[in-house]
């Protein structure tokens, strides 16, 4: 199911729904964040390949964007997810999600650096 933010935004994270999650506290946010970028750079790493347990790496990326609010990341797994489930066009799935990731650790990036 997608994760469409309730209104447009420019960024590919939704800093209310982060701000809601992390009740408010920004240190929390910095904290959580900087997590997300880790924990993405090693399932990316994981993923490479399209091993077997791809769709269930897949699966923690997805729930994991969904908590910051990484929506279009937690998009792009899901779409990996389906296309290693139906078999087709996964090699595609997995170049959109590294890019969506590559643009949230760069928002990420650019957050922490502040």
């Amino acid at each position: 199911m997608p994760s469409p933010p309730l209104a447009p935004i420019d960024s590919p994270l939704d800093f209310d729904h982060l701000s809601r999650m992390t009740l408010g506290d920004a240190e929390l946010e910095q904290e959580v964040l900087a997590m997300f970028a880790e924990q993405a750079v090693r399932l990316i790493a994981a993923m490479a390949a399209l091993p077997t347990d791809a769709g269930a790496l897949a699966h923690k990326l997805k729930g994991s964007a969904r908590g910051i609010g990484a929506f279009a990341v937690a998009d792009a797994a899901a779409s990996l997810e389906t296309a290693i489930r139906i078999g087709h066009n996964q090699p595609h799935a997995f170049a959109a999600l590294k890019e969506a990731v590559a643009e949230v650790r760069a928002a990420i990036e650019t957050i922490l650096k502040h």
